[in-house]
């Protein structure tokens, strides 16, 4: 989910964007949590519903629609809303929140969890933008976030970017955070929520 917050608002605002899996029990139970905290969550579903047990079943709806066009269609659900958000996503869902957080005006900062693309080198965006703090999320052996690079992505945007973190929990789970999921793992998502919790004290 990618979740936009407004801090001056009274609650602040998050919207959200899918992971892969889909708007899973466990990722809307995760967002309740943050609505509990008096923040407004918006979890908009990019997969009319539907959730996927494993990556590779959640590939395939990626595949059928298209890897730009999903990643495109996660960008325009943040066009009916405020600027001055939170971006906040998992896996999948880091294409489009970190593409808002470093390109949409306003944007307040970036919550990126399981994923982190680099901000230099062909798949870039960009430089991260001035003034926008960012949290990131991944087990430190996740085959995905450790050996597809993203790692190397978070630590280059933790070395040149002004507020940035990166923290790292023991285990090899992609899905560490969702708890309908059997990849869950309930300390380090602990741990994670309240971080997550105290991140817009710093915005």
């Amino acid at each position: 989910m990618p979740p936009t917050t407004d801090p001056e608002a009274p609650d602040g605002r998050d919207p959200a964007v899918p992971s892969r899996p889909g708007l899973t029990p466990g990722l809307r139970a995760f967002a309740d949590e943050l609505r509990a905290a008096g923040h407004t969550v918006h979890a908009p579903d990019l997969f009319d519903g539907r959730t996927f047990g494993s990556i590779d079943e959640g590939m395939t709806p990626i595949r059928q629609v298209g890897f730009d066009e999903l990643r495109e269609c996660g960008v325009r659900v943040a066009d009916d809303l405020s600027p001055g958000l939170v971006y906040a996503s998992f896996s999948f869902g880091v294409l489009p929140a970190q593409k808002l957080a470093q390109t949409r005006p306003g944007a307040r900062g970036a919550l990126l969890f399981y994923r982190c693309l680099p901000i230099s080198g062909d798949w870039a965006i960009g430089p991260w933008p001035d003034g926008v703090p960012v949290q990131i999320h991944g087990m430190d052996a996740d085959p995905i976030f450790v050996g597809e690079g993203d790692i190397d992505a978070a630590r280059e945007i933790v070395a040149k970017a002004g507020d940035a973190e990166l923290f790292l929990y023991p285990g090899d789970q992609h899905y560490f955070a969702d708890s309908s999921l059997p990849s869950y793992d309930a300390e380090a998502t602990a741990l994670l929520t309240r971080r997550v919790l105290a991140f817009p004290d710093r915005i």
